[in-house]
């Protein structure tokens, strides 16, 4: 009977998991795409103006965010690529135990694999992530980014909010 029960449990964990990857799938396809197209299109280092406050500027970034670490030598990128394969692996365990009614978190969860392995895809290829959203406000520019890292961003934001909401119920419950 335990046998049964423990199938069941583990099958529900394996439906939940596959209802959250396509957010995660979804992520790493546009992402992919994108950086494609960018690669594809763009000449290196070149500003190309969208709109006011918004180019498409092909960059290659050998670090991490900010480029932290990017002139490191060569080591981080396989730094990089054993940390993000190890933070992969912890997300997609850590969804498959989020309650299934526990939304924001299973979406902030899948965001952010979708954008980790998006980027572990890069370097894992060519040894740097490729970068070309770039926003900037008259002489003040944010670093380049892609849609790993906005997925990455906006996953983030999500946790942050779940842990808000969280708190705030979970005060109410002791009250």
């Amino acid at each position: 009977m335990s046998a049964v029960m423990a199938k069941t449990a583990i099958t529900h964990s394996d439906k939940q998991t596959m209802k959250w990857l396509w957010l995660t799938g979804l992520v790493i396809i546009l992402d992919q795409i994108t950086k494609i197209l960018a690669d594809n299109s763009l000449i290196f280092g070149v500003k190309n103006a969208v709109f006011p406050g918004f180019n498409l500027t092909l960059l290659y970034n050998e670090g991490a965010a900010f480029s932290f670490l990017s002139d490191a030598g060569g080591w981080q990128r396989w730094f990089f690529i054993f940390l993000s394969s190890a933070i992969s692996v912890f997300l997609f365990f850590w969804i498959k135990k989020v309650d299934d009614n526990n939304r924001i978190l299973l979406a902030a969860l899948s965001l952010i694999l979708g954008g980790a392995v998006g980027n572990l895809i890069d370097r894992s290829i060519y040894g740097h992530v490729i970068d070309f959203i770039q926003v900037y406000y008259d002489i003040y520019y944010f670093p380049a980014f892609n849609i790993a890292d906005s997925a990455i961003s906006l996953g983030a934001g999500l946790l942050i909010l779940d842990m808000f909401l969280t708190t705030k119920s979970e005060e109410k419950t002791d009250a």
